[in-house]
């Protein structure tokens, strides 16, 4: 008889970050503020390897990439949308992601630690992308990816 593999909410995590090739960062900061996790966990990303695209409309660039003043503006695909918002923002970044055309939708929404909002978690989810809330990227890129 054979064991059932049991699929974890980790295992999930896990394949999420060894899966993902871009990540559009909303509320980036630049290198002005490169003490705040806005600046330091892209960094993160971007030494494990992923393309990091800054989304905020008060900075020009970060990381050597041009920032964005919002998800619709980013000319190329992102397959994870990473965001630094509070949770009562929440609603209106999802907003923006489900008006996206189809073929330009994340497979993955990323809440920060601390970042938390079910009822737009529900509406992401209802339109078929996955929602992690309330962890952070920076550490899961750092478990499950080797530098670059």
């Amino acid at each position: 008889m054979s064991a059932a593999i049991e699929i974890t909410e980790e295992t999930k995590l896990a394949a999420i970050v060894r899966e993902a090739r871009t990540v559009a960062v909303v509320g980036m900061v630049d290198e002005s503020k490169a003490d705040r996790p806005a600046f330091r966990i892209p960094r993160i990303l971007r030494e494990r390897g992923l393309r990091v695209i800054p989304v905020n409309p008060t900075i020009a660039a970060a990381l050597g990439e041009t920032a964005y003043p919002d998800l619709a503006s980013v000319p190329t695909r992102f397959d994870v949308v990473n965001v630094f918002q509070r949770s009562e923002k929440i609603g209106s970044v999802a907003d923006t992601i489900l008006a996206l055309p189809p073929q330009r939708l994340p497979r993955v929404v990323w809440l920060q630690t601390g970042i938390r909002n079910d009822e737009a978690a529900a509406r992401l989810t209802a339109a078929g992308i996955q929602v992690v809330q309330d962890r952070c990227l920076g550490v899961y890129a750092a478990r499950y990816r080797d530098r670059a």
